[in-house]
Formats: structure tokens, sequence, C-alpha cells
């Protein structure tokens, strides 16, 4: 009893992490076998309002219809900013999932990882399939041309097979 009494506190103290709910949607998501592409962003920030005024999102979830993208609203006190995408017409795109992490934009309660990635920045766009991570972008705007192309490497499959070894 005195070790779940311990455990409690410190959870409620803040020194253990609970798991958010959108931790575990992501985490679940991320295991299918096709493409699934995480946001972390949040209204307030101007990167992550300027890719939305440029119609890059919705243009990616146009034309990738069969790849998921996940909008993970951050540092944002569990806002998860959907008044904003709506704007851009991302909510009514069916491949789109908005959710929102409970913590603040700072202090004790300020989150330091997602789904078990470092998280410094915003916006951070992670690009997984079948629960690999293909590729991370961790620090600043995504240019989705550049996005495109991982999308695309990401679907193909490659081998070293018969190509030459190096001779050490």
């Amino acid at each position: 009893m005195l070790g779940f009494s311990i455990l409690a506190a410190l959870v409620a103290a803040g020194s253990i992490d609970a798991e958010s709910a959108a931790d575990q949607q992501v985490r679940d998501a991320i295991k299918a076998p096709d493409l699934t592409v995480v946001h972390l962003w949040a209204p307030w920030c101007s990167n992550c309002q300027t890719e939305l005024k440029n119609g890059g999102w919705l243009k990616m979830a146009k034309e990738n219809p069969k790849t998921k993208f996940i909008f993970v609203s951050v540092w944002n006190n569990g806002n998860d900013g959907r008044s904003m995408l709506e704007r851009f017409g991302l909510t009514n795109q069916p491949n789109v999932t908005i959710t929102a992490h409970p913590g603040p934009r700072s202090g004790e309660g300020k989150i330091k990882q997602f789904a078990g990635l470092p998280l410094s920045w915003i916006p951070t766009t992670w690009v997984y399939k079948g629960g690999d991570l293909r590729y991370a972008l961790n620090y600043g705007e995504v240019r989705f041309p550049v996005l495109q192309q991982f999308l695309e490497d990401s679907e193909s499959e490659w081998s070293h097979k018969g190509e030459p070894k190096l001779e050490e």
C-alpha cells in the first residue's frame, strides 16, 4: 500500500509522466502497415501557422489519401487547435486525425518527449511505416516537396543485394 501511495504522489507531482491519450493514440496508429505522418504543432506557433497558410498540409492530405495524417497539438494546455485546422480545410479530410497532448506550453508539465521520441521544437513532423520511423523533421517548417519525396521513398522497396561490396 505504501508503494502505491508513493507512486501516486510521484505521478501527481509530475515526477513520472503518465502517457497521455494522444501518446497512446499515436503509438497505436503508427503500427499500421501504411504510412502515417505525425505532425506536432500548436495554433500559437508562427511557423505552424505558416505551414497551414500556404496550403501545404491540405494539399498533402488530398494528394496522399492512403496516408494517415495525425495533427497533435502540444504545449497548448490540451487544446487541439481544431478551429484553426478547420479554417484551412483539414478537419473534413478522411485521412486526418486531430488530437492534443494535455500539457502546458511551459513549466513543470511541458513535455520533452512524445511517443518515445524527443520533442524540443515545433513544428515537428515524423513519417512512419509499419511501426518504423522513416523520417524525422524535428526543427521547423516542413518543405512539402521534401515531405512528398519522403512519403514516396518510404513506400519504395529497395535493397543492397547485388551491389558490389566496399573493400576494407
